[in-house]
């Protein structure tokens, strides 16, 4: 038994640097895969009540999938010009922002020449000039995005058509799961499993979606009130990066600010922007989501940021993306089975410790006595 104990913790860490690794390496096919299954999930309720009314799986599937493709078209064909020019343009604003900043009447170009004049002095004291090399590049961002984007929609229309088995095989795959189990009460804890995941994360993407597409919106229409330029490119980079904890606001604030302070005379119209911004996703995040979105779901913030790394150090920013929705998954099989409550408690915030005497959901009610 202690020989087995002492192998057992080199194992599991092999295990996690081997797994690590193949997400690492298998990222293109593991996305658009995760992708589909959390599709699948969040599409598993409604497809069983268009079942109940009797339509066959495989036309419910050709439906969700015809919606998919349509927002896919419309999203490439309204919105695709506004965002390249905007990524495009990147480059030149934040030359623009250097200029403007190095200007001879601003406070930080004095701080400028008396660095310059400190580099100078050190220099003349090594005695040695250090030759300046100027490195231009040929490829510009529209050559890049020209080059990522037929990777980028194979993996979404791959994800698509996976999506479209998935629905179209009804039940069979948590069948097959619950049917591979050994005892009657693994059976029910497994179906009482995919109900609970099913409910908790469409309810939670689909919410999701909802609060995002609203929060793009009205930051879009704020910037058009601002006299921003592309704030239709600003409203579709505020509700995607919305998808992505902690960061996207941050960094969506960080853009539409620089943007306003190139375009703008005054420098408090750059600053306005970038609080009217973060002004609208602390109304979405502190007041919108916990109310559409359950307190069950809510999460430990540290681990949610040490997972949300750990996917964006493997999965770039799609793995920001989708680090809630696992992490989600994880916490609910955790939630249900009886060895791993303390983890899922671990998971869970504040505001899910249990009140004082209360049964969990497993445990019998007790009779009276006699």
């Amino acid at each position: 038994m202690k020989a087995q104990k002492r192998i057992y913790v080199p194992l599991v860490g092999i295990f996690v640097v081997v797994l690590t690794a193949a997400m690492v390496a298998a990222a293109n096919f593991l996305i658009p895969v995760t992708a589909a299954i959390l599709s699948y999930f969040v599409f598993s309720r409604p497809r069983r009540a268009l079942e109940r009314m009797g339509l066959h799986n495989v036309l419910i599937a050709t439906l969700f999938t015809s919606i998919l493709f349509v927002m896919v078209g419309i999203g490439v064909a309204w919105f695709a010009e506004p965002v390249a020019n905007l990524i495009d343009d990147m480059p030149g604003l934040v030359q623009d922002m250097r200029t403007k900043l190095g200007d001879s009447d601003s406070p930080l170009a004095k701080v400028n020449e008396a660095a310059k004049a400190i580099d100078n002095a050190v220099g003349d004291a090594g005695g040695q000039t250090a030759m300046e090399v100027e490195v231009v590049s040929e490829s510009g961002t529209s050559v890049t995005i020209l080059t990522m984007a037929p990777k980028v929609l194979s993996q979404v229309i791959f994800a698509i058509f996976l999506t479209f088995f998935l629905i179209g095989s009804g039940d069979f795959f948590a069948l097959r799961t619950v049917e591979s189990l050994p005892t009657l009460r693994d059976k029910r804890r497994a179906v009482e499993i995919i109900k609970t995941i099913e409910d908790r994360l469409g309810r939670y993407l689909g919410g999701i979606a909802l609060i995002n597409t609203g929060l793009g919106l009205s930051i879009g229409a704020a910037m058009y009130l601002w006299g921003l330029p592309n704030a239709v490119a600003i409203g579709v980079m505020a509700f995607v990066l919305n998808f992505i904890p902690f960061l996207g606001a941050v960094v969506g604030a960080g853009v539409a600010g620089l943007v306003a302070f190139v375009s703008f005379d005054q420098p408090w119209e750059a600053f306005g922007v970038f609080m009217t911004y973060m002004a609208l996703t602390s109304i979405e995040g502190q007041i919108v989501t916990p109310l559409v979105i359950s307190r069950r779901m809510q999460l430990n913030t540290p681990i949610l940021f040490m997972i949300v790394a750990f996917f964006a150090y493997i999965w770039s920013v799609v793995g920001m993306v989708v680090a809630v929705p696992v992490l989600i998954v994880a916490k609910i099989v955790c939630d249900e089975i009886e060895g791993l409550k303390p983890l899922g408690h671990f998971l869970g915030d504040s505001s899910t410790t249990p009140r004082r005497g209360a049964r969990s959901k497993a445990e019998p009610p007790k009779g009276n006595a006699g």
